[in-house]
């Protein structure tokens, strides 16, 4: 039976944005976590604290958020593939056939043949399809800071789980990964380890450019510094280091290559990360969604993009994913406030300001 949602009262007012650019609540949905978009321009959205699936549908006005599957186990990997649901739980993948078609009944989903780790510790799921029609799935290390085999990596295979292959390894807990627009390249968030202090070390945003690569965990964080019990012995120069160091404890999630055309062009083509926002902390730090510019593939820049969900140590949301809608708006899951937001462009209201 489907569920349909009301939207609670919640407030934008302190969210801040660059000139002309103005963010609105998308849908109400409880825990939302994932972001992925049907063919038909359904949205999917997961839940991590939760057992359920959501699908944002449009409605005459406005959208009606649709509870689609429920009683999962953590199920905060969701991908869309032609047609069909993939649904990430701590130890399966479930699939769920023509999934636009059988809205809002959907039926019992089918538990693909892929064997993942049950552990708890970084065990909620990302997952995605790249340009080469691979499922890709993040496997977070079980601790803080630990050498255990079949884990800190991310795996690619088939859509129904057969040849499967580490693509990338030495990734402590990779919660958002994305594809380069002209290149195919991935590219991928990664937290760091905790209890070295409040500024190390550094989240990082990581290029994979080709299979078998290692990024460096448990022995070497952020490119450049050694673990003080994994890395002795070791060389950071024997790993691949971050493309662009994030703010430590940011807890980097989500990330989009802008690929519309509604914003204006210094923000086509680059790159979008949801800040999750830091727990371990003196001072929190995070909290936002932050821009890196990118010239020729590689990042020269890395700033706020939108923030406010941050005030006086309190936070009233937590970014989680990024989504590029057809009309060149983006998505912003929020799994504090339990909102998905849309963030869109306005030359009018931008020309506005500049004539105050």
């Amino acid at each position: 039976m489907a569920c349909f949602l009301t939207a609670p009262v919640f407030s934008l007012e302190n969210i801040q944005l660059p000139p002309g650019f103005e963010i609105e609540e998308y849908a109400a949905v409880p825990n939302a976590r994932s972001l992925a978009l049907g063919a038909n321009g359904t949205v999917f959205v997961s839940t991590r604290r939760s057992d359920k699936i959501y699908a944002i549908v449009r409605a005459e006005q406005g959208t009606n958020t649709i509870e689609i599957a429920a009683g999962l186990k953590t199920p905060n990997g969701i991908a869309f593939h032609k047609g069909d649901l993939y649904v990430a739980e701590i130890d399966r993948v479930i699939r769920y056939r023509d999934i636009e078609a059988n809205l809002p009944d959907v039926q019992e989903g089918e538990v693909l043949s892929i064997d993942l780790p049950s552990k708890s510790h970084h065990g909620w799921r990302y997952i995605g399809f790249g340009p080469d029609d691979k499922l890709y799935i993040a496997i977070g290390a079980p601790c803080n800071i630990c050498d255990e085999d079949g884990f800190a990596r991310i795996d690619r295979m088939n859509p129904d789980g057969s040849d499967r292959e580490t693509f990338a390894s030495g990734i402590r807990n990779s919660v958002g990964f994305t594809w380069h627009p002209e290149t195919a390249g991935l590219w991928f968030t990664d937290n760091g380890r905790d209890m070295l202090g409040d500024d190390i070390p550094a989240d990082e945003l990581n290029h994979a450019s080709s299979i078998g690569q290692h990024f460096g965990y448990p022995y070497c964080h952020a490119g450049d510094l050694l673990d003080p019990s994994f890395g002795v012995g070791k060389d950071c120069t024997d790993y691949r280091a971050p493309v662009q160091k994030l703010g430590a404890h940011v807890a980097p999630l989500g990330l989009k290559f802008y690929t519309g055309e509604m914003f204006p062009e210094p923000y086509r083509g680059q790159l979008f990360i949801a800040e999750h926002g830091s727990w371990n902390r003196s001072k929190k730090v995070g909290y936002r969604i932050s821009l890196v510019r990118l010239v020729d593939g590689k990042a020269v820049s890395y700033e706020p993009f939108v923030t406010g969900w941050l005030k006086n140590e309190s936070a009233s949301g937590r970014p989680v994913d990024l989504l590029v809608l057809e009309d060149g708006s983006m998505l912003v899951s929020d799994d504090r406030a339990d909102i998905v937001y849309r963030i869109s462009y306005n030359a009018e209201t931008n020309e506005g300001r500049g004539n105050e």
